[in-house]
């Protein structure tokens, strides 16, 4: 939130409670948490009250406006969760006495009903031939993303000085989101793609652009819908769809939880378990396992 967003709030104290609170948080947390207080202020706004006065009635509210507006149930339950969570720092620094989201209805979010894009082996392969085809940066850009999990953020920040040998394997040092530093080994087919767009370089981005600058965010993403066109890919699929497809095929490939866990650098297997596309998919089912496993004790 700007400094001329945070100066419309009605008070001093909001001010400095939103800016605060935003400040514990790095990008690209702070940047969607800041998009959320700001849909939550322009409310305050209109109904002329202060961000700190706000009661739970007034809470229940704002959600029937969002509600009303016609958001997804995922995009309400997010921005209250930025709400609740302001407020609850909010009585922490003690501007507050209490949180009034404590006692509010969330909305019910089924994560298996979102529709959350992933691509089926089959896709990704001819989704990886054209990056191959397109070009170093293109193929070393979705074999980091789909074949290592990276976020796009991670890939486009890397520096070719964060690759370095180590007990047989090739490395790649990033800062994953919340400054959490991480080693991740280079498969060979992820290995030969980074070696392919690094070429002689020392120093310097992993990924460039055309003209040498690094490659940001939506250059990625331009350069992943691109693709995914010219594989035939008729759904779209961004960035953070190929960090799904890592972690869906590796589940379907029997890789076991905790190491998925570790793999997408996640603290809670819940969090891992959402990405997980496949948990429908009926070759999977623990009953072929069990009835397999009881069968076996029969002497008949």
């Amino acid at each position: 939130m700007t400094t001329t967003d945070l100066s419309l709030t009605t008070s001093d104290a909001s001010r400095w409670a939103v800016a605060g609170f935003l400040a514990r948080y790095r990008e690209p947390t702070r940047s969607a948490y800041t998009l959320d207080l700001r849909s939550f202020l322009a409310w305050c706004l209109s109904n002329n009250r202060d961000m700190l006065q706000v009661s739970r009635a007034e809470l229940e509210l704002f959600l029937r406006d969002m509600e009303g507006r016609g958001y997804a149930v995922a995009t309400i339950a997010r921005r209250f969760g930025t709400v609740a969570t302001f407020y609850k720092y909010a009585v922490i620094d003690g501007l507050i006495s209490h949180n009034p989201a404590d006692a509010v209805t969330r909305p019910r979010v089924s994560w298996e009903g979102q529709r959350r894009t992933v691509l089926h082996p089959l896709e990704f392969a001819a989704m990886l031939t054209a990056a191959r085809t397109a070009g170093p940066v293109e193929h070393a850009l979705v074999a980091l993303l789909g074949m290592l999990g990276l976020r796009v953020s991670e890939a486009c920040n890397a520096d070719v000085t964060d690759l370095r040998y180590e007990s047989g394997y090739e490395l790649l040092h990033i800062i994953g989101k919340g400054a959490k530093p991480a080693d991740i080994p280079l498969p060979i087919p992820v290995l030969r793609a980074v070696r392919q767009v690094i070429g002689e370089r020392t120093t310097g981005p992993l990924l460039r652009t055309r003209t040498g600058r690094r490659l940001d965010r939506p250059a990625a993403a331009r350069i992943v819908a691109r693709l995914a066109k010219h594989a035939g890919i008729n759904h779209a699929i961004s960035p953070h769809g190929l960090r799904r497809t890592f972690c869906t095929s590796g589940l379907i490939a029997g890789v076991a939880i905790r190491d998925m866990q570790h793999a997408m650098r996640h603290s809670d297997p819940r969090t891992t378990l959402r990405y997980d596309m496949a948990k429908t998919n009926l070759d999977r089912h623990a009953s072929h396992a069990v009835a397999a496993y009881l069968a076996g004790m029969s002497t008949g």
